[in-house]
């Protein structure tokens, strides 16, 4: 390493070689780098391209130009300082981002945690049906897309009314109310609906049955018991996670 007293012509490949660093103690990895001249005649080093570059390799390479500097030509401090700080704001930046990359990641995992509780619940988004009734949804799974949190879920067509035979086995019929056997072939029977999945009951509480000619049959097995079950789509929906506006 060069330690004496600068006598001869500046030597730009020694300058070189001590910015890149060199078996003297010195890292070889590459830096490009920006000079200019000052008022005297000196270069100075005004920008670095190697982000890898620290705060403390700037200052151990200011020090090296002080001590290769012409006695009778002194370099501008000012300047030196000046980029010393331009380099301590660009590692300070870097830091910051580094940390708001590492909180964002953080509060992604945390909002993921707290929507896998919507699984298996019951939701309802900004969006309505063509009689102005909020669409509802039955949650699936939750994920996150191009770093925005969504839900997966099929929408709820309407509530069926459940009923059973004399056997407690559940009476399979359509938003129409034709009524299927077991191989969901149909039986000629229709149930009488108020709407999808609404049915009308008789004086007795009983659904009210209809044969093939479309007369009522006055007897019959099929129980009504009061509950219902959800009807979904076929297709999976992708709600936006800030559009969910109930849980129920």
């Amino acid at each position: 390493m060069y330690t004496g007293n600068y006598t001869g012509t500046y030597d730009e490949s020694k300058y070189n070689q001590i910015k890149n660093r060199d078996n003297d103690g010195y890292t070889t990895r590459n830096v490009e780098t920006n000079s200019a001249t000052d008022a005297n005649g000196n270069s100075y080093t005004t920008s670095v391209s190697n982000d890898k570059l620290s705060n403390n390799d700037f200052l151990n390479l200011m020090i090296q130009e002080l001590k290769l500097q012409d006695p009778t030509k002194p370099m501008d401090s000012q300047r030196m300082m000046d980029s010393q700080l331009q380099m301590s704001t660009m590692e300070t930046n870097r830091a910051m981002a580094a940390s708001m990359e590492k909180l964002v990641a953080t509060f992604n995992q945390t909002s993921l945690a707290n929507a896998t509780n919507l699984i298996g619940k019951n939701i309802e988004d900004v969006n309505t049906d063509e009689n102005g009734v909020s669409k509802a949804y039955t949650v699936l799974y939750v994920e996150t897309q191009d770093g925005d949190m969504v839900v997966k879920a099929r929408q709820i067509l309407y509530n069926e009314d459940v009923v059973k035979d004399a056997d407690g086995n559940r009476l399979a019929y359509d938003a129409n109310g034709f009524i299927y056997n077991e191989d969901g072939e149909k039986t000629g029977q229709k149930i009488v609906l108020k709407n999808p999945g609404e049915i009308v009951v008789n004086e007795d509480g009983k659904p009210v049955i209809l044969d093939e000619n479309d007369e009522e049959v006055a007897e019959h097995d099929f129980i009504y018991e009061g509950n219902y079950t959800p009807v979904y789509s076929n297709e999976i929906s992708t709600i936006p996670f800030e559009n969910i506006t109930k849980v129920f």
